[in-house]
């Protein structure tokens, strides 16, 4: 079972993206909030929701005023993470659902995400009829006996956090320390509370909501994570987590401060969920770790890959399901990972949860359980090119003795490494990963290809 991925002209992976008053206006959103509403027709109704973002405002007036003009109802749930919107579409049997974020992108972009009515972001076959909409000027306007009406969900956080915390067993972080950076984004006023509700003393920096984001960039990263470090060692804390600009990813620091990759953090907790479902299905893009596969064999479990995107992931596992698959997870290795029991979406919330009760049962530091993972060597390269495309074509060939997918630009499988050479569906590069067991080995295959690319970089 895999999904392809289409061409679009406007929507990347994970939605629109762009900076602030260049790229992403009030134009724009109008524009792509009137394509939806047009869609949907008079009378269906949509959620919405936006993170810190200073611009977060401007653009959900414009999305709202595009939705009530084609006749669809609103629901404004102001300021939450991207899995709580997504949650709430499900929760609410809402019509689809509109989130104003641009994740983990610097404070000047923004961006709009589409949900479908299942909670899952919108297709690309869907996608590229909303596109022709906005392109052709297709806008439907309702009469105006039959314009939208406007709402609001005041629970809607406190019905997400419920939700969550209803998935794990009752005092379950009892005598636990964490630590959380919300980076100042919406899950400053999610994650804490389940932790605290599930037991556990609770450290926070970086919480009040603010769209310039004083404490770190909206990206978790090893230097923007030294704070969060610092205050584990200090507390004591059992680990520390942090979020992204809209909170569907969880990045991890163990009990020491020392950052965890999140290939590892999927990794982990795909060998807790493998544990507890020998002959399980995992579902992950072609460009996650190693690992996770490995751990998967362990246990008597299949790993299915996807093209990159969670929406693919999402997808594919909700189709794998309807066959009669046994689907237990789902992610990517940037610390994304969908828990088909909760909903098919990234959750970093729901992986915090998880982290806990995990750490909860095994009763070992994380730096423990992380040292039982096998052990890989990933490298990570990208370079700026106009022609990813015949990059792409070329490697094909040169590697023509070699096990192929390519589904995604091509991955490779060599010895006891493999690469993945692909184009970035967002700006003009190309983007190479090699993994393997034997560091040099890695090492010799990124330097190798990117030798036989040079020709066509910038």
């Amino acid at each position: 079972m895999a999904l392809a991925k289409l061409e679009k002209q406007y929507f990347g992976t994970n939605g629109v993206r762009g900076v602030t008053g260049i790229d992403m206006t009030p134009t724009l959103a109008l524009e792509i909030a009137e394509a939806f509403g047009t869609m949907l027709g008079p009378g269906k109704t949509v959620g919405l929701g936006r993170d810190t973002r200073t611009s977060g405002p401007a653009l959900a007036a414009a999305v709202r005023a595009g939705l009530l003009t084609c006749g669809c109802n609103v629901i404004d749930f102001d300021i939450v993470p991207t899995p709580c919107l997504q949650y709430l579409v499900l929760d609410h049997h809402l019509d689809g659902g509109v989130m104003i974020t641009a994740s983990h992108n610097p404070p000047e972009y923004n961006g709009i995400k589409i949900v479908e009515a299942d909670g899952t972001e919108m297709g690309d076959e869907r996608t590229i009829q909303l596109e022709q909409t906005m392109i052709h000027k297709q806008f439907v306007a309702a009469p105006w006996n039959k314009l939208g009406s406007l709402s609001a969900e005041p629970d809607a956080r406190e019905l997400y956090i419920s939700a969550i915390v209803a998935q794990f067993p009752k005092d379950c972080g009892r005598g636990i320390t964490i630590a959380v950076d919300p980076g100042n984004g919406p899950a400053g006023a999610t994650t804490p509370e389940i932790l605290r509700r599930l037991g556990c003393t609770v450290h926070v920096i970086n919480e009040p909501f603010d769209g310039n984001f004083p404490g770190r960039l909206p990206e978790p990263t090893a230097e923007g994570l030294k704070e969060l470090s610092e205050l584990v060692v200090k507390t004591g804390a059992a680990f520390g987590v942090s979020h992204d600009g809209d909170a569907d990813r969880a990045i991890f620091v163990d009990e020491h401060g020392v950052f965890m990759d999140g290939n590892i953090t999927f990794g982990l907790v795909a060998s807790y969920f493998c544990r507890k479902n020998p002959g399980g299905v995992v579902v992950t893009p072609v460009s996650t770790s190693g690992v996770v596969e490995a751990v998967a064999e362990t246990c008597g479990c299949s790993t299915s890959y996807t093209v990159v995107g969670s929406i693919y992931a999402a997808r594919t596992m909700r189709a794998l399901i309807e066959e009669g698959k046994p689907v237990i997870i789902g992610g990517e290795g940037n610390g994304g990972i969908i828990y088909p029991n909760h909903q098919f979406c990234r959750d970093g919330a729901m992986t915090a949860a998880t982290m806990l009760d995990l750490v909860a049962e095994r009763k070992q530091p994380l730096s423990s359980l992380i040292a039982e993972l096998p052990v890989f060597t990933m490298y990570q390269e990208k370079r700026k090119t106009k022609r990813a495309a015949e990059i792409t074509e070329h490697m094909k060939k040169y590697f023509a003795n070699c096990p192929i997918d390519a589904r995604d630009g091509i991955r490779i499988n060599r010895g006891g490494a493999w690469a993945l050479i692909r184009p970035s569906g967002t700006e003009p590069l190309v983007r190479v990963y090699t993994e393997s067991k034997d560091p040099s080995e890695a090492k010799q295959l990124m330097d190798e290809i990117l030798g036989e690319i040079s020709g066509y970089l910038e």
